[in-house]
């Protein structure tokens, strides 16, 4: 009797050993390959936000076409700080000569949502501001192992994630 229960323990070690831990390691493999992506991506695409002063329909489209394509579905949160320059100002760049103070406003998500439904496009001008924020909504392969080896669970915990923000450095035409 003793024989047989070290005998089916050791199986189950084995299986576990030999299944269980490589692919845990493939799937976290997996996650981080995503993660290097989404980063990537989010960075790009902040960058030619920043050096073009537009941000089009078709450039989100195509940021978010990177996104998916990894295999999972993410929230992404997009703000842009607009600057609202004090019109007794002569110019964005700091002079000595400037009368007032400049004030920013923000715009969110769906704000920008609606207005690149209606336009096509947004154009930034120098000196404004964008934020880009991006989360996994989905449960990856990765995470339900974790959760059920470390009994880690909840709705806020995500494994891949990227934000990237940047000043606007060129007026959009």
């Amino acid at each position: 009797m003793q024989d047989s229960f070290v005998t089916v323990i050791a199986i189950i070690l084995a299986a576990v050993l030999m299944f269980i831990f490589p692919l845990m390691s493939m799937s976290q493999r997996t996650d981080d390959v995503s993660q290097l992506a989404v980063q990537t991506a989010t960075e790009e695409f902040v960058i030619d936000v920043r050096t073009t002063g537009k941000l089009t329909d078709d450039r989100l489209d195509e940021y978010l076409t990177v996104l998916y394509s990894t295999g999972n579905s993410y929230d992404v949160e997009i703000s842009v700080d607009v600057l609202d320059e004090n019109p007794g100002k002569k110019t964005a760049q700091v002079s000595g000569n400037k009368i007032g103070e400049n004030i920013t406003y923000s715009i969110y998500t769906s704000q920008i949502e609606t207005n690149l439904e209606k336009d096509g496009y947004l154009l930034l001008k120098e000196g404004d501001n964008i934020n880009v924020s991006v989360k996994n909504t989905n449960t990856t392969i990765a995470q339900m192992f974790i959760n059920v080896f470390y009994s880690i669970t909840g709705n806020d915990t995500y494994a891949i994630a990227a934000q990237s923000s940047g000043i606007v450095t060129t007026n959009g035409k």
